[in-house]
């Protein structure tokens, strides 16, 4: 597996390259109204712990969350503290809090189901433009959601406790570690169709989506 390497130091504002390398309710969520588009079937679901529906789908052998988690765990914020960005793009997460956001049954997506997820998509080259919402991203940078993971630029919060690039940047929490202070995320942008990794430090807040196998 070949990643892309990129750390974002402590306080950091917009996410610059700085190291390039070779290198997801057992019934706790209720399904319902299922759709086929595509060649993935779309649900929805209930989180029991605050009542929220989320939109669902399967690619390839997974289930995964088709919007970001929005459960108000631990330290999770807003982007820029305010509810209606949580409305529209979720809340943002630690690491050590994305860990354990997810309802039963459901978990963190690992390397491996992103890695999987962007082959589906058509590789890391294009698989943004592909995975990325109609709408919502900044200068008219929308993808064709192809796959109907309906990704949306949430932004993120950094260690400094100031937000950054919403509209701009969308960065999803792995579940894999890089050490005992950093771990792997995967990020897309506005312009451009790729997919790219991050190593990150935990402390920096990102974008969660659940994955089911």
């Amino acid at each position: 597996m070949n990643f892309k390497k990129l750390i974002l130091g402590g306080g950091a504002g917009i996410m610059k390259p700085v190291v390039f390398c070779i290198l997801p309710l057992a019934c706790a969520l209720c399904f319902s109204a299922s759709a086929q588009s595509g060649g993935n079937r779309k649900s929805t679901s209930d989180d029991p712990r605050d009542g929220q529906k989320y939109h669902t789908v399967e690619i390839g052998k997974k289930t995964w969350l088709s919007e970001n988690l929005n459960y108000a765990a631990g330290g999770s914020v807003c982007y820029g503290n305010s509810a209606s960005n949580c409305a529209k793009y979720g809340r943002l997460y630690t690491w050590y809090d994305a860990m354990k956001a997810c309802p039963a049954g459901w978990r963190l997506p690992d390397n491996d189901d992103w890695q999987n997820l962007v082959q589906i998509a058509g590789g890391e080259a294009v698989a943004g433009g592909k995975l990325k919402s109609k709408t919502g991203w900044h200068e008219n940078g929308n993808g064709t959601d192809d796959v109907g993971f309906s990704a949306l630029p949430g932004g993120y919060r950094g260690p400094d406790s100031s937000f950054y690039s919403v509209g701009h940047y969308g960065t999803w929490w792995s579940a894999t570690e890089y050490n005992a202070n950093v771990a792997y995320s995967r990020y897309t942008l506005y312009y451009g169709e790729s997919v790219v990794w991050l190593d990150t430090y935990k402390s920096y807040l990102f974008s969660v989506r659940c994955v089911r196998d």
